[in-house]
């Protein structure tokens, strides 16, 4: 390490690059007209001296190529400065990585694109009741994973681009001492039910995941589609604490914020309103076989439970839609059925085609249904054109999903 190279680049160092051009090659109407360009870097030795002796170095011949205003305007130097040009191609054969800093900007006066910042100051603590703990570790860490904090935010467009930063705070004795020394972090998101309010106790679809690293902070970018989704940032190992800083932008506002509860809150209207007696998780895959037209059905479907509803997005054109859309019940009368509907979405008013009624019991082991599409009789209802593929799991433990 630190070794000198003969290229003139020093083995384990950190170069800053400090400007990034299109060079045009020729002299005079030749270089305006010739379409031939060459991607420039310029880069510096924070030494201040020993430079890239290759091509395209200070004193290489390959200069006599690009005219004399070019080179003033690039402001070629013929001194041992530590600051040198090189070409693209030669940057990714000689060197290894490139960290890069990306400014966001947050200004609702700028022109340029602006990105809406959720800011959550959060900690790992350590507690012996694991419903206190808040220090579970990774997901190799299955018994404890759960036990660290959750955030909850939504992707409110049909896709949108969302940044997500963790920052560790060092602790105050290590910033004394000078030693510096960081955790290992990072985090995972899950896509979970377009209602939940309440803390994950089961995994879900994991939509991205970080590295896990040493570093003071993580950055994640991803695309994701719309919904609601659960960030939980980790220490690698368990037991592990110290405070963070967690950071998420988004194309609009994501509503983003911490999961304090594992359940619904017992009041002293419990008594008298009822508290939920069972959990269930609904998760309607798709549909086959609908009614539709020429062009296919733009259909969605509603989610209702003792009042509370979930609605997918529409899916357009086809009659075998795949909605993959969750919803999670906290049911005071679990006798109560659950209504699954299908409707296809019109100018003037939407179209009801079918619906399916799930009993949803605790001790049902089938989780995944097929149904057929039924009409709204309460009686005798009759099949209606196309099945319904829906995925249910109670419990009676409201800590269970």
């Amino acid at each position: 390490m630190e070794a000198r190279l003969a290229c003139g680049l020093v083995k384990g160092h950190a170069y800053a690059i400090t400007d990034v051009r299109k060079v045009r090659l020729g002299h005079g109407l030749l270089a305006f007209f010739k379409s031939e360009k060459l991607d420039m870097i310029r880069l510096r030795n924070p030494w201040g001296e020993r430079e890239w002796n290759g091509p395209w170095s200070d004193t290489s011949e390959e200069w006599q190529k690009v005219s004399k205003s070019e080179r003033e305007k690039m402001g070629v130097t013929v001194q041992d400065d530590g600051e040198f040009w090189m070409t693209f191609e030669d940057l990714c054969r000689y060197f290894t990585d490139i960290i890069k800093c990306r400014l966001i900007n947050t200004s609702y006066l700028s022109v340029h694109k602006t990105w809406e910042e959720a800011r959550l100051h959060g900690a790992w603590t350590r507690h012996e009741d694991p419903w206190q703990n808040r220090s579970g570790g990774c997901i190799n860490h299955k018994d404890t994973f759960f036990q660290n904090p959750q955030y909850i935010f939504d992707v409110k467009k049909p896709e949108d681009e969302v940044l997500i930063c963790i920052q560790q705070r060092p602790k105050q004795s290590t910033r004394r001492d000078g030693k510096g020394e960081n955790l290992a972090i990072g985090f995972d998101i899950y896509k979970v039910e377009e209602n939940r309010q309440y803390r994950m106790h089961s995994l879900q679809h994991r939509a991205a995941s970080s590295i896990y690293i040493n570093s003071r902070s993580v950055f994640l970018r991803t695309d994701q589609p719309e919904g609601r989704y659960v960030i939980i940032p980790t220490t690698f190992e368990p037991g592990h604490t110290g405070q963070f800083l967690l950071r998420v932008f988004t194309d609009v506002p994501s509503n983003c914020r911490e999961l304090c509860l594992d359940e619904p809150p017992r009041s002293c209207w419990s008594s008298l309103c009822g508290y939920p007696q069972q959990v269930t998780q609904v998760h309607v895959l798709g549909a086959a076989g609908l009614k539709d037209s020429s062009t296919g059905a733009n259909s969605y479907v509603i989610i209702k439970c003792e009042g509370d509803k979930v609605r997918s997005a529409v899916q357009k054109g086809t009659s075998t839609p795949e909605y993959n859309v969750k919803g999670i019940f906290y049911r005071k009368k679990p006798g109560q059925p659950i209504t699954v509907q299908v409707w296809n979405h019109r100018v003037l008013k939407d179209e009801f085609l079918g619906q399916v009624r799930l009993k949803a019991d605790s001790d049902d082991l089938q989780a995944l249904h097929t149904l057929h599409l039924q009409d709204r009789s309460s009686r005798q209802p009759s099949d209606l054109p196309g099945t319904i593929a829906v995925h249910v799991l109670s419990s009676a433990s409201l800590t269970a999903v």
